[in-house]
């Protein structure tokens, strides 16, 4: 409707016709008589300007992302940096990856897709994901974390890894069944390592890496945890104490995918873009992710 009124004021027609035109959408919008009174009051009619600027609002880019949570302390940070210049609007759902990936396959909305390189490459198999959009993000290490101000271990060598774990009275972290990356690698590596029985009493899994698996740790209910490191160093009450020994070591590579089904598929690339530019990579780098 408003690019039939520019058409028309650009063709000299009355500015009563323009005015009449622009006061239609206002209506339309919920404008009251005498707010459209007080805007064109001094005039004979509205800023020709002021109604291009409403047209481009209109037509604003409502981006849906979908993240896995283990990139939530970078997205966070890069938030407005995107919509600044994109001139998009970011809307963003977190979850561990596995609960990310179900929520998509069962139809939940989103313009792009991030979780474990693996899970978007199946996620592209099933025709879910754009085939050929898959980026990689950024990848992030396990670590240990300990009390805030509480002594940091000495974490050199698997030796020391496994007198830690046998010293301590309870060690959390996340429950490998509800899909999170570092809870699924700290329950094959403990089976790895020999150590899974011995370690069963003394372990307290949590259904998400959220504030009360690390409230946990700071109010000395439990000694040590696991989670990603970038998860870690969003969390005031604990400290890192390091990350895991070289020797057994995992990253997760966190991918972006476009969705099959984006309403918004060039503003959904732009994210992926940004997100994996070079222009991202120092808030990345601050927040833990290699």
């Amino acid at each position: 409707m408003l690019a039939n009124i520019f058409r028309t004021r650009g063709t000299h027609a009355s500015a009563a016709s323009f005015v009449c035109g622009v006061a239609i959408v206002l209506s339309a919008c919920g404008w009251t008589a005498a707010q459209q009174s007080a805007a064109g009051a001094g005039s004979s009619s509205l800023d020709y300007d002021t109604a291009q600027h409403m047209g481009r609002l209109s037509q604003v880019a409502e981006v849906k992302l979908l993240s896995a949570g283990g990139l939530k302390p970078g997205v966070d940070g890069l938030v407005a940096e995107f919509e600044k210049s994109s001139g998009s609007k970011l809307t963003v759902a977190y979850g561990t990856a596995g609960a990310v990936v179900d929520r998509f396959q069962k139809g939940e909305a989103a313009d792009v897709v991030i979780a474990s390189g693996a899970q978007i490459d199946e996620l592209q198999k099933q025709g879910k994901v754009v085939q050929g959009s898959r980026v990689n993000i950024a990848k992030v290490g396990i670590g240990i974390f300990v009390r805030k101000g509480g002594a940091k271990p000495d974490l050199t060598s698997v030796e020391d890894f496994t007198r830690l774990l046998s010293a301590a009275k309870t060690i959390v972290y996340v429950d490998p069944a509800k899909g999170a990356a570092s809870g699924i690698y700290m329950a094959s590596l403990l089976d790895r390592l020999g150590i899974a029985a011995a370690m069963q009493p003394k372990t307290k899994l949590f259904p998400s890496p959220d504030a009360p698996m690390y409230e946990s740790v700071a109010s000395g209910e439990a000694d040590l945890g696991f989670s990603l490191i970038t998860e870690i160093l969003a969390q005031p009450g604990v400290e890192l104490a390091g990350p895991l020994p070289s020797a057994i070591q995992n990253y997760t590579q966190f991918a972006a995918g476009i969705s099959a089904g984006s309403t918004q598929p060039d503003a959904g690339k732009a994210l992926v873009t940004f997100l994996s530019s070079p222009a991202a990579q120092p808030v990345l780098r601050t927040k833990g992710f290699e």
